[in-house]
């Protein structure tokens, strides 16, 4: 029987979509505050800090885009920023200490 508004199998999926979409997005809010922190940490200049948020800023991407709530290449390009502002912290946290 095909897909009837209203019916058994459509007001399931109906269920099944309130579901997802409450599970996504807050595995996206995980995301997006992971993503504050670590940016956070490395404009401070807290290298510690700021490598234990990227590990674990990158795992939370890795899962997501593994559960496909983030596409790989987006995963991929907040990764690649993320590592490049880490990056970043480390060379200015150098420049001042071999004047």
């Amino acid at each position: 029987m095909a897909n009837i508004k209203g019916g058994r199998s459509a007001r399931k999926r109906d269920r099944q979509a309130a579901k997802a979409t409450k599970r996504n997005s807050a595995a996206k809010a995980r995301l997006h505050d992971g993503h504050k922190k670590l940016f956070k940490a490395a404009d401070a200049g807290d290298k510690p800090a700021a490598e234990k948020e990227f590990q674990s800023f990158v795992s939370r991407l890795d899962k997501a885009a593994k559960r496909g709530i983030i596409t790989k290449n987006t995963a991929n390009r907040k990764k690649s920023r993320a590592q490049l502002k880490l990056n970043k912290m480390k060379e200015a946290a150098k420049a001042p200490s071999a004047e």
